[in-house]
């Protein structure tokens, strides 16, 4: 089982999105050292505890200062931008750091509709999706959709695309178009089996991949004792329900814990439900039983741990349980 890693870039209370950066790279080092097969960026914008909202920097950032992890976008917002743009952009990538590079592809805006029109979008962009891939396939494959029009960098690298998903739609598409598909179980649990199902049944060989490839997200907590690890549960679990139910007013922490245990938390916490806490052996025996309902090939992990020093240690100790 190959298991990879989403970092999410969070800036932590007090800090500055700097600080998020140099987390984010010591996290990349240790992870090519721990013998992990990729990470990826997610794009956000107007998120103020999200410091990833333009992964392509990140990416080159975090590239020059590792040697051999694949780096990749998980994903880029397509509607959010021309697929030339993004094909120029890991194209360049590329180039500089050939084979390590990955492109992965999502159809959500990754904001709110003031944001998209900030972005200079438009809400149908959506709509365009597949023929956005297709496009940005083209200019990165060496044969441009578009008449006279040649992306460079980009052109022939070949920068392999990942689709995206948290629904039926990009289960299909993944599958038509041959790519590999990566579901968003770390935060939309309820339609992975079904999901999973459906692009492995609609899978037609493709340039890039010959056989279905799966990526399933997951979560983890991982502490040197079953204690340690709840009680860093606990903390996560309410940061997260600040992030989503603080958009519209401040919350303390007493007041965040006593939402949580009457139950109002308890549509935000369901989509955080695929999610591994305890020690190594508990981590591991949950994401291999996971894995093995999810047929995945991959593992993609966020490690919900809330202080640097934690979110290390338990990077230390899943790896040393399962790689």
């Amino acid at each position: 089982m190959k298991l990879s890693l989403l970092d999410l870039a969070t800036i932590h209370e007090g800090e500055t999105p700097r600080d998020s950066f140099a987390r984010s790279v010591a996290m990349a080092q240790q992870a090519e050292k721990l013998g992990f097969e990729r990470i990826w960026y997610a794009e956000h914008h107007n998120a103020p505890s999200i410091a990833s909202s333009a992964p392509a920097v990140l990416i080159a950032h975090i590239a020059a200062r590792t040697s051999s992890i694949r780096l990749g976008s998980g994903g880029v917002m397509l509607p959010n931008h021309s697929p030339l743009a993004v094909a120029e952009q890991f194209g360049a990538l590329e180039e500089m750091y050939p084979g390590r590079i990955d492109l992965g592809l999502g159809r959500a805006p990754g904001t709110d509709g003031n944001t998209v029109r900030a972005l200079r979008r438009t809400l149908d962009a959506a709509e365009r999706f597949p023929q956005d891939v297709k496009e940005l396939q083209g200019y990165l494959q060496g044969d441009s959709l578009v008449p006279g029009v040649r992306a460079t960098p980009g052109h022939g690298t070949n920068v392999p695309l990942y689709i995206l998903g948290s629904s039926l739609f990009g289960a299909s598409l993944a599958g038509a178009l041959g790519l590999p598909y990566a579901f968003a179980s770390h935060f939309a649990p309820d339609l992975y089996e079904q999901a999973i199902n459906v692009y492995r049944q609609k899978f037609v060989p493709s340039e890039q991949l010959e056989h279905p490839y799966v990526i399933a997200a997951a979560n983890f907590i991982a502490a040197d004792t079953r204690e340690e690890a709840e009680a860093q549960k606990k903390i996560a679990m309410r940061e997260r329900v600040r992030m989503i139910a603080g958009r519209q007013r401040s919350f303390t922490n007493d007041e965040l814990d006593a939402l949580i245990e009457s139950g109002g938390a308890d549509q935000i916490l369901n989509m955080f439900r695929v999610l591994a806490v305890g020690v190594g052996d508990d981590v591991a025996d949950y994401l291999t039983r996971f894995s093995a309902i999810a047929r995945a090939d991959e593992m993609m992990l966020t490690n919900y741990s809330p202080t640097t020093a934690q979110a290390a240690r338990g990077l230390e100790i899943v790896a040393g349980a399962m790689l």
